[in-house]
């Protein structure tokens, strides 16, 4: 199982939804795409061994694959969807309130650069209500960057990715729909995965502040994506408009049945 399978638990939570157990999930015979993107779900750097599958969330992202050479792409939904759908929303203890708000972030190979001092005070004039500041592992780390924030309000992460099989968070995505079913609002300094499950778990979306950038990174891409999707742009979209948008992107129709998914990935019946 290529190491990339495990990011965020995601095996694990198909797993679980096929009814096999969730702390050792099968081989999966391909790539699994492990956070929303604009080119063929997986991203440049990935290595891939000749003639086994990806696994995409949406029809669009397997057009985009095809036209990548990519032809072994296969539409299987979000894992997040499936979490989703095993895990129906509990009457909740009190209303939601407020917003979870998730800083563009870097990774094991990128820093991001930017002005959190300015992000923070656009935040805190244009969120109403209590702010829940989610922080990538990486920041999470950084004492300095996370201290900015703790100013402003409450501070979490919802755990490590995983890096080579290693201090993989099987529960990560359990983690983060917990908190986000506690806001009412999910918002981001870009367009992001975490942007798109919180509209799906019932959040109101919002894009908007200084974007930042990472290190080498080519801004032909984030201007791509404010180009093409307007409708999640902004202190307040419209909600339903973004909602269908987000629910194509994650591949929302094209859930399998368990039998099916463990067909797909080339698990036991």
């Amino acid at each position: 199982m290529h190491h990339g399978n495990h990011f965020y638990g995601h095996a694990h939570v198909l797993a679980e939804y096929c009814g096999l157990d969730p702390a050792d999930p099968p081989r999966v015979e391909g790539y699994l795409q492990h956070g929303w993107n604009v080119v063929d779900g997986l991203g440049a750097g990935t290595p891939y061994a000749p003639g086994l599958p990806i696994f995409v969330w949406s029809e669009r992202t397997r057009r985009r694959a095809w036209s990548m050479n990519r032809p072994l792409a296969t539409v299987t939904g979000a894992p997040f969807l499936y979490l989703l759908r095993s895990l129906a929303e509990p009457e909740p203890e009190t209303p939601r309130e407020g917003t979870i708000w998730y800083p563009f972030h870097g990774w094991e190979g990128q820093k991001v650069s930017g002005d959190h001092h300015r992000l923070i005070d656009e935040i805190t004039a244009t969120e109403d209500g209590p702010i829940t500041f989610c922080l990538y592992w990486n920041e999470f780390e950084d004492s300095r960057i996370r201290a900015l924030y703790e100013k402003s309000g409450r501070v979490i992460c919802h755990g490590y990715r995983g890096y080579m099989r290693m201090r993989t968070d099987a529960r990560f995505l359990h983690n983060q729909l917990a908190e986000l079913r506690k806001h009412r609002r999910v918002a981001s300094n870009r367009l992001s995965t975490a942007i798109l499950y919180g509209t799906a778990a019932g959040c109101e979306p919002a894009v908007y502040g200084d974007p930042m950038y990472l290190d080498r990174e080519d801004t032909s891409t984030p201007d791509r994506i404010r180009r093409e999707w307007p409708e999640l742009h902004g202190s307040a979209p419209e909600p339903e408009r973004a909602r269908a948008t987000v629910l194509a992107e994650l591949g929302d129709g094209h859930l399998a049945s368990p039998a099916e998914l463990r067909a797909i990935l080339g698990w036991p019946a």
